[in-house]
């Protein structure tokens, strides 16, 4: 067998891990295949020879090429979306499976529990934070490495991480582990819609519940907060529960809403903590959701 073929399957058994260390990294499934696929011409045009450990030294090269696509992120349409009083409401791209449980694939996407109520929280860090939280607490790169594509000191990287850990800690605190009980008061928030009882709707969301939808430049995004505005919001937009599929979204109960011709109108993410839910986060943005394979969900592939 050839170097080069070698060489390929060598970067074929890391894939799967990269693609999880860009998706952290981008909070885009399209974005991290193009930083893994350039971690793949970096590899193919280097000398390798002295690389003792490959996957460590590709894990850095995707968190080089992550940080440079977040650095020129400018006029993208995946750059984030702020409402009126200057709050983020950009969501990452859900990774969606059936409700029954998810694939392998999705799985060491979705190590560590990275629920979309954290992958809000590393859309708000700088990309020097998301780096090194993300290389460093995820993926257990020393600080030293991490300094090294930052172009840092070591303990300045350490103190980048620590204060994007602060900000993951207190915005998006672990939530309830008990995936059927969370499925209970995902269906309960459902049920009281579809029926218009806002009482049941406020009994099951926590007073100061977090809800944020993201349509895209062409839609306006938005942010509520509180139990009786989400509730009165949520019945508002009841007809999308008419046509709602139960899923699992980054790994926790969540909803994949249908038009009547099978049109995907929305993916709702449910963070459950306390029996409540805490954040609900909305992706209504027709180009994105029409790059979601939703098909173990609907029946239907996406584009």
């Amino acid at each position: 067998m050839r170097d080069d073929e070698v060489l390929a399957r060598r970067f074929e058994a890391h894939r799967p891990h990269l693609r999880a260390v860009a998706y952290r990294m981008l909070g885009s499934l399209s974005e991290a295949e193009d930083a893994v696929q350039e971690a793949w011409f970096r590899l193919s045009r280097s000398d390798t020879d002295g690389v003792h450990n490959l996957g460590g030294w590709l894990t850095t090269v995707v968190g080089r090429v992550c940080l440079d696509m977040l650095r020129s992120r400018t006029t993208r349409r995946e750059d984030p979306l702020y409402d009126q009083d200057g709050q983020l409401v950009r969501l990452p791209d859900p990774i969606v499976s059936s409700a029954d449980g998810i694939g392998p694939e999705q799985e060491i996407l979705l190590a560590d529990s990275v629920g979309m109520a954290l992958m809000v929280v590393l859309e708000t860090l700088s990309p020097a934070e998301r780096l090194a939280f993300v290389l460093h607490d995820t993926f257990s790169v020393p600080y030293e490495e991490i300094a090294e594509v930052l172009g840092r000191t070591p303990a300045t990287t350490r103190q980048l991480a620590s204060r994007a850990r602060r900000r993951v800690q207190g915005g998006a605190p672990a939530p309830d582990t008990d995936l059927a009980r969370r499925r209970e008061v995902v269906d309960a928030f459902l049920a009281a819609a579809r029926s218009g009882d806002l009482n049941g709707l406020v009994a099951v969301l926590d007073p100061d519940v977090v809800a944020r939808s993201d349509g895209g430049t062409l839609r306006p995004g938005g942010l509520r907060r509180g139990a009786t505005g989400v509730a009165s919001q949520a019945i508002m937009f009841a007809r999308f529960a008419e046509r709602a599929h139960p899923a699992l979204v980054n790994g926790s109960p969540g909803v994949v809403a249908l038009s009547a011709d099978g049109t995907p109108l929305s993916v709702m993410a449910f963070t459950v903590r306390g029996g409540r839910v805490t954040a609900l986060d909305i992706l209504t943005d027709p180009e994105r959701l029409a790059r979601l394979d939703l098909g173990a969900v609907t029946g239907r592939s996406g584009a």
